[in-house]
């Protein structure tokens, strides 16, 4: 039970600092940044007291650009 408890507690200090860099970036620095979350197939919906919004394509982007640098991570380790 300890090692998946430790194993959450590095995942949320990777996310954190992930998302700390994230913030304090900018988009003029990384220029791919500003696409990511409105990429077409990203469902946004907007009326009048109400907003919607699935980022459905970034997430698939996403796994699997994460799913090829694990494998490359875990078969040359």
């Amino acid at each position: 039970m300890e090692s998946i408890a430790r194993m959450f507690l590095i995942l949320g200090l990777i996310f954190f600092v992930l998302g700390g860099l994230f913030y304090l970036l900018s988009s003029h620095q990384f220029p791919f940044l500003k696409f990511l979350g409105k990429l077409p197939g990203d469902i946004y919906i907007e009326k009048e007291n109400f907003r919607f919004y699935f980022p459905i394509t970034t997430s698939i982007l996403l796994s699997i650009l994460l799913s090829i640098l694990l494998y490359f991570i875990s078969r040359f380790r």
